[in-house]
């Protein structure tokens, strides 16, 4: 059975604002489950009941979770990671970067790069990167 994977953002009070944006960016169904509505929440304070225990944002193979609700420990300072996406139109590309830098930075500008794909990063306002790929050649 292969293995899937899916990035799991934890957001510290962000998760429904951030979400609801990579709804924007991504398209899909977008699934929030607070902590008032688990069994968590007669152990968590009253202004954590509106806090994001779990959402998921489902576009086909596409999926993103996320929570407000991240262990201490795991808040690793210093550590890298990017997200890759790879995109079958340069319309969609152009669209996702176009969203995703508003409010963010462009590390590397939207271009055709050396291996022949039109390629960027970008950091978006969540302070997430996001690399960003559409070869021409895969179509």
């Amino acid at each position: 059975m292969p293995i899937e994977i899916a990035p799991y953002l934890g957001l510290n009070g962000k998760c429904r604002e951030a979400m609801s944006f990579y709804k924007e960016c991504f398209g899909g169904e977008l699934t929030l489950l607070t902590v008032a509505e688990t069994p968590a929440a007669a152990q968590c304070p009253a202004g954590m009941q509106d806090q994001i225990m779990h959402s998921t944002l489902i576009n086909g193979p596409f999926i993103l979770m996320a929570t407000d609700m991240s262990h201490p420990d795991m808040q690793t300072k210093n550590a890298t990671m990017s997200m890759s996406l790879n995109f079958s139109a340069e319309e969609e590309i152009n669209a996702c970067y176009a969203k995703l830098v508003a409010g963010g930075r462009v590390l590397t500008k939207l271009e055709i790069s050396f291996w022949g794909a039109l390629f960027g990063v970008v950091e978006d306002r969540f302070g997430m990167v996001w690399m960003l790929n559409f070869d021409k050649n895969k179509q």
